[in-house]
């Protein structure tokens, strides 16, 4: 096992926002390889999220967030499992980035499970209209549209979009970090959109 490099150690603590001991404990752990140690917090984020997900959240944050000209405002809830962690700089931080976000990228459901079951029908009908003249075999078109659905959860819901402030991640791979960081199970549980005339 290689000694962690120090200047890696400060840069992966940059991105990932996560303690000096965790950093430096994966990159040892991956031979100083930055992506290596990225993914490994990665995967242990979700361990820890997988491990929490039946803890209550029953504390939490509401955050708002209104738009310079005041023509779009956001409210988003986000729930832990203690008040302590949910005035931390970090959880207050993440709200703020997630209302963001919404003001942004304008999601219409929290998750794929909330989209409405008549609209989903519906662009699926239409993909497969589109391929129907194509000329493909019925399991490929399948494919096809199952690849485009998941594009259409990306864009329409929260937490499958990529995370304004980092790409990398989804807004839910985001959460999932930051239960890693808290030690506490993390979710956004609502959250709402205003715009003038829309």
């Amino acid at each position: 096992m290689a000694k962690a490099d120090l200047s890696l150690i400060q840069k992966l603590r940059e991105i990932t926002g996560l303690g000096m001991m965790d950093c430096k404990k994966a990159l040892e752990d991956a031979n100083n390889d930055l992506d290596g140690a990225i993914e490994a917090l990665r995967k242990r984020g979700a361990a820890v999220a997988a491990k929490r997900a039946d803890k209550g959240t029953s504390e939490g944050i509401v955050q708002s967030y209104i738009h310079p000209g005041d023509q779009v405002g956001v409210l988003v809830e986000i729930n832990c499992e203690t008040d302590f962690v949910a005035k931390t700089e970090v959880v207050k931080q993440f709200a703020k980035d997630v209302c963001l976000q919404i003001a942004a990228l304008k999601p219409s459901y929290l998750a794929p499970e909330d989209v409405d079951p008549t609209f989903l029908a519906k662009e699926k009908e239409i993909l497969v209209e589109q391929l129907a003249g194509s000329g493909k075999p019925a399991n490929v078109i399948e494919k096809i549209v199952e690849g485009r659905v998941s594009k259409l959860y990306s864009e329409v819901c929260l937490i499958k979009q990529p995370f304004l402030k980092d790409d990398k991640l989804t807004v839910e791979e985001a959460a999932q970090a930051l239960m890693a960081k808290t030690g506490e199970n993390i979710k956004i549980r609502r959250f709402v959109r205003f715009e003038v005339g829309a």
